[in-house]
């Protein structure tokens, strides 16, 4: 299947990382976020990746003009550097498609505007591009394909450390829960999407306002509910506690390492 990834967003709040950097090639280690979970997708079969590009889209677009192979693959140097030798690769049998949707569209006029790059595509991946999952995303995929919906999405607990308050008319609190210990879920950003998706779409839409609730209306969005691994990258913090896990040596989202 092939992948959309929404890659136009202002990121606003990681704008103190650096403003001339858009959010999807904010780094995790070495390599942009974004490469994280285009290697993910490449994981489960699914090489052929459609960017939806908007704000600062050249410096996405040079980035994988001059991708390095050999800063993230054991390669064999030889005749005093005149010859690499590659032992493993990462990119080679992708195909990516870089499409302009405009610096200030929205998510649903985004998707709306690559349906082109779509045709022929039963069924398709989309992604917000700034989060990561240890999701098993075959799992996913069938339990889409069984239903009779016409989009998915992956149901996360919220990934925040407040507590939720309940109080009465005389402002009294009733209780105060723990956000991670409550079934409240929210949407993780990992969706799938039938041909049909296009038909609750209208022009300028965002993609949960304006479509989810049409298909909401009509009993076609599915809510597939995952309690594994899965970050967010909204803020510096997270940027943070996501390169702490990177430096285990084990970051749970690296599924291709086994």
């Amino acid at each position: 299947m092939k992948v959309v990834l929404f890659c136009g967003g202002l990121g606003m709040r990681l704008r103190d990382y650096d403003e001339n950097v858009p959010k999807p090639m904010v780094t995790v280690g070495y390599r942009p976020i974004m490469w994280h979970l285009m290697k993910y997708y490449a994981h489960f079969g699914h090489k052929d990746f459609v960017l939806c590009l908007g704000h600062r889209g050249d410096v996405i677009k040079q980035y994988f003009l001059t991708y390095n192979e050999c800063l993230s693959n054991d390669f064999v140097l030889a005749e005093g550097g005149r010859q690499v030798h590659l032992l493993n690769s990462d990119i080679q049998d992708w195909r990516i498609t870089f499409a302009d949707t405009g610096a200030h569209s929205a998510i649903g006029e985004r998707l709306r505007q690559v349906r082109s790059h779509l045709a022929g595509e039963e069924m398709f991946l989309a992604n917000y591009t700034d989060c990561l999952t240890d999701l098993r995303l075959d799992v996913f995929v069938e339990a889409f394909r069984r239903s009779q919906c016409v989009a998915g999405l992956v149901a996360v607990a919220p990934q925040v450390s407040y507590h939720y308050i309940s109080a009465g008319p005389d402002g009294r609190v009733d209780s105060l829960t723990d956000a991670n210990h409550t079934r409240l879920r929210v949407n993780g950003g990992f969706f799938i999407f039938r041909q049909a998706i296009f038909d609750y779409l209208r022009e300028g839409d965002d993609l949960v306002d304006g479509p989810f609730q049409r298909l909401i209306d009509d009993r076609r969005l599915m809510a597939y509910a995952y309690d594994g691994f899965w970050r967010a990258m909204d803020t510096f913090k997270d940027k943070q506690q996501l390169e702490a896990l990177l430096a285990t040596g084990r970051p749970p989202w690296e599924v291709w390492r086994g």
